[in-house]
């Protein structure tokens, strides 16, 4: 009996290894960054609300916004946002990027691209983070999601 479950154990690890190996694409694996568990390196941005938000109007408010939305949309289509959105609440924490890049440089560089951080309305604060490399197919996903573009 002690043998059999050590057969049976021993075809469901084989099956396991088997099915991942088979299910592996080395060829997706490479055109997303993906090291040998499936994950990479990102970098997450917290959005903060700015120091500076009481000095704007709500109109000028709602052009630095919709400069935000377009700058989203800019470096999601440049592939280096691949997951962005806003907290619910009016805290001060207001919401997340998820940059496709290897460095905090990097991202400092796209957050400087932002007109409502460059105007103190938004401030960011970065971490590095490591998570699936599958992220940016969300994308592409999200797309075939949406009836109206934000």
């Amino acid at each position: 009996m002690k043998n059999f479950l050590t057969l049976i154990a021993l075809f469901i690890a084989t099956s396991m290894v088997a099915n991942a190996q088979t299910s592996y694409d080395p060829e997706l694996a490479k055109q997303v960054g993906a090291d040998d568990y499936g994950m990479k390196k990102y970098v997450i941005a917290f959005l903060y609300r700015g120091d500076r938000v009481s000095e704007y109007s709500s109109e000028e408010r709602e052009k630095f916004q919709a400069g935000h939305m377009a700058n989203i949309n800019r470096l999601a289509e440049e592939g280096k946002l691949v997951l962005a959105g806003p907290f619910f609440g009016n805290e001060e924490l207001r919401g997340l990027f998820f940059f496709n890049v290897e460095s905090l440089e990097e991202a400092e560089k796209l957050t400087a691209s932002d007109p409502s951080i460059q105007a103190g309305i938004l401030k960011m604060e970065m971490k590095e983070w490591y998570g699936s490399a599958a992220l940016p197919l969300l994308l592409e996903l999200h797309a075939k999601l949406a009836k109206e573009e934000i």
